[in-house]
Formats: structure tokens, C-alpha cells, sequence
């Protein structure tokens, strides 16, 4: 398997991971990964993020974005796989006795903040 194939596969299952966590995915994980780590333009990251989610959500915004050329199909499966993946293992997690509530709430805003300086900091 390709290098970009696994990068994508990883980006799904953390998103995966922090969605059934936190209930977030694509524009706080998928798009920012994409963008930052494996350098695409942030409308492609974006209509590739909403192919992924497609079903049921996403779907006439990916449609849109599918439309002017800005979604990539193949990228877009793999990270899927890794959402399907991820979410189970975020719920898992997150379910945990010794997870509270207050660490979830903590490890969110670690996880913001960190997202939000690599975008401000960066490029």
C-alpha cells in the first residue's frame, strides 16, 4: 500500500477516533490533516472530507465540490474506512469508567487549541 494511502487511512481513523469521542470529524480533523500534513488545497481537503462523510451527511455539499473538480474519490473511500474504524474505538475509549466528562471536556480543548496554532503558525 501506498504511503498517501496509509497517511489517509490514519487521518480517518483519528478522525474516526476524536468523532466518536467528541462527535467532530471532518472540518476539525480531516481538512486541517489534509491540508497541513499532506499539503492539498484546502477546497480539495474540504470536498474530499465531505466525500468521505457522505452518507447521509455531507452529501449535496460533496456533490457541489464533486462538481468543480474538487474531490478526490479514491482519498475519500480510505479515509471513510478509517472513520467506520475510528468512531468505534473513540466510543470505546471515551466509555471508559476512568474517562470523565471533565477529561473529555479537557482533552477537546488541548486538541482545539493545538489545531488552531498549527493553522495560525503555519504556512
Amino acid at each position: 500500500m501506498s504511503n498517501i494511502l496509509i497517511q489517509l487511512l490514519l487521518i480517518g481513523l483519528v478522525a474516526g477516533v476524536a468523532g466518536g469521542m467528541f462527535g467532530i470529524g471532518g472540518g476539525a480533523i480531516i481538512v486541517p490533516a489534509m491540508v497541513l500534513l499532506l499539503s492539498l488545497d484546502q477546497k480539495f481537503a474540504t470536498g474530499t472530507s465531505l466525500a468521505a462523510q457522505i452518507l447521509p451527511i455531507g452529501i449535496l455539499a460533496a456533490a457541489v465540490y464533486y462538481r468543480n473538480g474538487n474531490v478526490n474519490i479514491k482519498y475519500a473511500l480510505m479515509i471513510a474506512v478509517g472513520l467506520i474504524v475510528g468512531n468505534l474505538f473513540g466510543a470505546l475509549f471515551a466509555s471508559q469508567p476512568f474517562i470523565s466528562s471533565e477529561t473529555m471536556k479537557k482533552l477537546y480543548g488541548i486538541f482545539l487549541l493545538l489545531i488552531g496554532f498549527r493553522y495560525l503558525l503555519v504556512r
